[in-house]
């Protein structure tokens, strides 16, 4: 038996968020007979979906340190972070962490238009493949 991993993100728009993942990861998006599930897919195994909830809140920042919770990491050659990052802010991706500690960084902290984390990670030594 086939199986497929999709990470569903609940939000309280789905098509928007949808939307704003396929631009930013060069992907598209698939809408099927659910109007309240829309599917981000791509190359290189992107495979995402935005997901209506009723009584979605977005994540509170700041949330204490020990509170984990699941979140897309966007590979990106390590060159090429300052880049991704202007990319990400201008399909309107928010900040999370902006202290400037002088150099270059390997990981920087958005949150998307629903209030969700992720993170732009340079490729370089932080994959198994």
């Amino acid at each position: 038996m086939q199986k497929t991993s999709v990470l569903v993100l609940d939000c309280a728009d789905p098509e928007t968020l949808a939307e704003f993942y396929a631009n930013l990861l060069g992907a598209e998006v698939r809408r099927g007979v659910d109007p309240d599930f829309v599917e981000v897919t791509g190359a290189e195994g992107i495979r995402l979906a935005a997901r209506w909830d009723h009584g979605f809140t977005p994540p509170s920042r700041p949330r204490p340190d020990d509170s984990l919770q699941a979140h897309p990491h966007i590979l990106v050659p390590r060159d090429g972070m300052h880049e991704a990052e202007r990319e990400a802010v201008g399909h309107g991706a928010r900040p999370v962490d902006t202290r400037d500690n002088g150099g270059p960084r390997d990981v920087c902290l958005y949150s998307d238009p629903a209030g969700h984390t992720f993170t732009l990670v340079a490729r370089e030594g932080r994959t198994a493949g």
